[in-house]
């Protein structure tokens, strides 16, 4: 991403979950730079052990992948206290609303389809984890 594009990102952290090697690689180039960390895993169980490390920001999860596919991962990240918060960016390549539908019904914060265009993901993940951020800010002080 380009600098003028990141200072929402401040010290923001991101996980990519997604089977595909390369989509994983190009999430890491396109998405990282001096303030934005990019991590990285394989498959939802994966996923699921680094966010539960701590320090995650927000999370990318493609729904088809083997082992734990991404609706059972948003699943678990909303079940656990810890993540619940956490804002959610579904990539897929899934195009039928029922699959949609059920990963915004299982805790989905938003959706990108593949191919992504990652300079509009990048504006799509600035909303998102503003407007988690300020959420929390809010929850914060009427606390």
């Amino acid at each position: 991403m380009d600098g003028d594009n990141q200072t929402w990102l401040e010290a923001a952290r991101l996980l990519v979950v997604d089977d595909d090697p390369i989509l994983r690689e190009f999430a890491h180039h396109e998405l990282s730079s001096d303030r934005v960390t990019v991590d990285l895993a394989c498959h939802g169980a994966d996923g699921l052990e680094k966010l539960k490390a701590g320090g995650t920001d927000l999370v990318l999860v493609d729904l088809d992948m083997p082992v734990m596919d991404g609706f059972e991962l948003i699943l678990q990240i909303r079940a656990n206290e810890d993540l619940s918060d956490l804002p959610i960016v579904v990539i897929t390549s899934h195009d039928d609303m029922k699959a949609i539908d059920r990963a915004f019904a299982a805790g989905a914060t938003a959706f990108a389809q593949k191919p992504l265009n990652w300079r509009v993901l990048s504006y799509k993940l600035a909303y998102v984890l503003r407007n988690a951020r300020e959420d929390a800010r809010l929850r914060a002080r009427a606390g």
